[in-house]
């Protein structure tokens, strides 16, 4: 662990290296702002790795107050590095193209651009990531319907990570929004936390108040390992939720039945050998008869399993969208989808982009959703 800590720390304090030696000459400004550009890099450096470790330190509220500076310095230096990084390409075709004069403009003007950028889209990405999430209407077409089981509501919350920056009353928000949609079963589909069951019960307590017709079904994501899976889906069955690990239940909807399975996450057969996820577990002895087979399913990249048992549609999490740009742009490599919904073979795959986010408090091009999913019949 602490070699890892050490790899790390020396990573970040190149890469702050990099944004220093590349941006700060070319300011057109007095040695005293640089100066005071040089301390800010510095003092970024060591905060970087208490976003990630401060969770260790048992003294609260200083445990939490670290996270949120160590966070939030990570999401200001995230988009420092991309734009130092996109500006190495603009300053060579400058160099090609302009004159020394207009080639030195340009080089001042975008090392300016670069920490004015950074911060603005900081501040944004902020306020979207700490405002409440907006519900997202979502109709799915499927074929052969009943038409019971036509306008079967699923409100969807994913990715919500209650722990150092996200607390009880950001939860209780989200309940009463997820309560006041009045929908048929509420989908809790992963990564719900960031912590031990001791330090966060108190903030996980709101759930307790999920109200829809056939209740809420939680399944695992790979955030629940890292936080202790067995005691925290003790903790939520407590509260009421009904837990869906590699099973289903059949909801009787005005005479049509209703599948809905829940497979554990994608990689939780690293943690328990036992728990591997199974979508073709989660289906056995389901009725032949069933009007629609929904599957809850942390990580889209469950989807081929899922469409090969015979699944209607698989609802899923983990991505976040891609949280803040330009991250987004490397989710495909290694999900099959990153938000929004999507086909696979006969098997439709609604990704959503987390309710909460994880790690800097920053969404900027993502921003969070709670997802009201509609079941039509395919026109």
């Amino acid at each position: 662990m602490r070699r890892r800590l050490l790899f790390a720390s020396s990573v970040v304090a190149l890469l702050h290296l990099y944004i220093g030696l590349r941006i700060l000459p070319a300011l057109p400004f007095d040695s005293a702002v640089i100066t005071a550009g040089v301390i800010w890099l510095v003092i970024s450096t060591l905060l970087l790795p208490l976003g990630l470790v401060a969770r260790g330190i048992s003294s609260q509220p200083l445990s939490d107050r670290l996270a949120w500076t160590g966070l939030l310095a990570m999401g200001l230096f995230s988009s420092l590095f991309v734009l130092t990084l996109l500006r190495e390409p603009v300053l060579l075709v400058g160099y090609l193209a302009l004159p020394a004069a207009g080639f030195a403009t340009l080089k001042s003007s975008s090392a300016m651009a670069v920490p004015v950028l950074a911060l603005l889209a900081s501040v944004i990405g902020f306020a979207n990531a700490r405002r409440r999430a907006r519900v997202v209407q979502v109709d799915v077409p499927l074929e052969n319907l009943p038409a019971a089981l036509n306008g079967f509501t699923i409100v969807q919350i994913s990715d919500i990570h209650v722990g150092p920056t996200i607390k009880r009353r950001y939860l209780d928000a989200i309940v009463n929004k997820v309560n006041a949609l009045q929908p048929d079963v509420i989908a809790v589909t992963g990564d719900l936390v960031d912590g031990s069951v001791a330090d966060l019960a108190a903030h996980t307590a709101p759930l307790a108040r999920l109200q829809a017709r056939y209740g809420a079904y939680f399944v695992t994501g790979n955030h629940e390992y890292y936080s202790g899976a067995d005691e925290w889906t003790d903790e939520l069955r407590r509260l009421g939720l009904h837990v869906l690990m590699n099973e289903h239940v059949v909801l009787d909807h005005g005479g049509a039945p209703l599948v809905l399975a829940g497979v554990t996450d994608y990689t939780a057969h690293h943690f328990n050998a036992a728990q591997r996820s199974d979508p073709q577990a989660a289906l056995a002895g389901a009725p032949d008869n069933a009007g629609a087979r929904v599957l809850l399913a942390h990580q889209p990249r469950s989807a081929i399993a899922a469409d090969e048992a015979g699944f209607d549609l698989q609802l899923s999490g983990h991505t976040h969208g891609g949280q803040f740009w330009p991250w987004n742009l490397f989710v495909r490599f290694q999900q099959p989808f990153t938000a929004g919904l999507n086909r696979l073979n006969r098997l439709w795959v609604y990704t959503s982009r987390g309710t909460g986010y994880w790690g800097p408090p920053k969404r900027f091009g993502a921003p969070s959703e709670i997802t009201r999913v509609r079941l039509v019949p395919a026109s």
